[in-house]
């Protein structure tokens, strides 16, 4: 061989091995680059908004202002507020002088428990509903047995697995403690009542309707007329003082409305407020998802009753009532808006307390909770079935294992048929919904029942 062909082919050889190393450099990037290029082609983009997108969004965020509460004169005044958020706290109020309204509504988680159902004096039936934004609700506890805020604080302070105590422990506590009166009286006036509130006075006494023999209702008759409505009356006052102090207790700027307020504005970054997730999250729970047949407006929430799919803890058959069992509680009621002690009595809320009608479709029916902080009040439902909200988007999307009443089946339910992306998705959109908590100020007992003096 040739000298001059021997070099060439050397050179040929050192070109081949440049070349190759170029192209084994070329392929271990594209390698490299392939798992982002499919990442970004199997990862949708934020959902581009239609004007009925928008138009939708709206009517979801801000919350509005509180609405009125007629039946109740003090709801808005801040010394009632403040006296309200003393009492809340109050642990003298329980049989067993342990419990107050913080046990199950503790500030330090959203003004729930995390428990699956409510733990006090006893095991409560059901779980702990939120407070925060609890001044929008339309009626209150899971089978809707009252309508307003403050006839719904007096039933914890009664029922026998809760605080297990009765009105006329209430007037005694607040008789025996001079500060405690003095601020009750600052806001509601002088109570002649307290001042017979002698310790040969029996310590409980109160209706107890269905046992005529009970030692709280046998007492509650051997008093007057005039003293059992005086009683009546200073146990309403304590109620309409909680609930000034708990329409206060509001948690609404969450990032999901600051993203509308985005899209109301056409500003990019207040729409980046929410993650592409949670947008394609509201896109599904706006649209084939149809959470807002009953999830709807500010609040997340139609305000009404339906029956979930959920069956009691541990299975078995739909033995709770629920609404059917709340309607005629919230009418018998002596301190619903109808009645003597109510501030409005031929207001709206006595009105629909009027209208209210019984019918078998109520049976197994559980308020629709407010979506608002959602994700910060697990678990879910009624006893607290369900531990996350994938459990309870999970349950949406299969009903397996749903549990209806056999007179009705709820058409508003049908399976979703969800991906697992789509649940993330719904998900994310949820957790959006989180807001923070209200002032500081608002999360623990006051020093005093009070408000200072100027």
């Amino acid at each position: 061989m040739r000298k001059g062909t021997r070099a060439r082919r050397h050179e040929g050889t050192k070109g081949g091995r440049r070349r190759g190393v170029r192209v084994r450099w070329v392929l271990l990037l594209t390698a490299a680059l392939v798992p982002v290029a499919l990442a970004t082609a199997t990862e949708p983009a934020a959902v581009e908004l239609t004007e009925t997108d928008r138009r939708l969004l709206e009517r979801h965020s801000p919350v509005p202002p509180l609405p009125p509460a007629p039946s109740n004169v003090v709801a808005d005044d801040p010394a009632a507020a403040h006296l309200g958020q003393f009492l809340f706290f109050e642990q003298r109020f329980s049989a067993n002088g342990e419990v107050s309204c913080a046990t199950c509504h503790d500030p330090a988680q959203a003004f729930t428990d995390g428990r699956p159902r409510a733990q006090a004096i006893g095991d409560v039936p059901r779980h702990t509903i939120t407070l925060l934004n609890t001044a929008h609700n339309r009626w209150f506890f899971w089978d809707g047995r009252r309508e307003t805020l403050w006839s719904q604080a007096l039933v914890p302070f009664e029922e026998p697995v809760e605080m297990g105590g009765s009105r006329l422990r209430i007037a005694r506590v607040i008789a025996g403690d001079p500060a405690l009166r003095a601020a009750y009286e600052s806001v509601f006036g002088p109570a002649a009542i307290l001042d017979d509130m002698a310790s040969t006075v029996p310590l409980d006494a109160r209706p107890v309707p269905g046992d005529a023999k009970h030692p709280h209702h046998v007492a509650w008759i051997a008093m007057s007329h005039a003293d059992r409505d005086a009683v009546n009356r200073v146990f309403a006052n304590v109620g309409k003082a909680i609930a000034a102090y708990e329409r206060r207790l509001l948690s609404t700027q969450a990032p999901f409305d600051e993203f509308v307020a985005g899209v109301r504005a056409g500003d990019p970054e207040r729409t980046a407020a929410i993650p592409p997730a949670a947008q394609r999250g509201w896109k599904l729970f706006a649209g084939r998802a149809s959470c807002r047949l009953c999830h709807f407006g500010p609040l997340f929430t139609d305000g009404e009753f339906h029956s979930t799919g959920i069956g009691p803890e541990g299975g078995g058959p739909l033995n709770d009532p629920a609404r059917y069992a709340g309607i005629p509680q919230v009418q018998a009621s002596e301190f619903n808006a109808r009645g003597a002690y109510s501030d409005a009595r031929d207001g709206v809320k006595a009105k629909q307390v009027r209208s209210l009608r019984r019918s078998p479709e109520a049976w197994g029916q559980f308020k629709t909770p407010s979506l608002r902080n959602v994700a910060r009040t697990p678990p879910y439902m009624h006893q607290g079935q369900l531990a996350t909200l994938r459990d309870v988007v999970l349950h949406y999307s299969t009903l397996e294992n749903a549990v209806l009443p056999d007179h009705h089946q709820e058409q508003l339910l049908v399976p979703l048929h969800l991906t697992d992306r789509e649940i993330d998705d719904l998900v994310a959109f949820l957790e959006s919904l989180s807001a923070a908590d209200p002032a500081e100020t608002l999360l623990k007992r006051p020093e005093r029942p009070g408000l200072p003096k100027r």
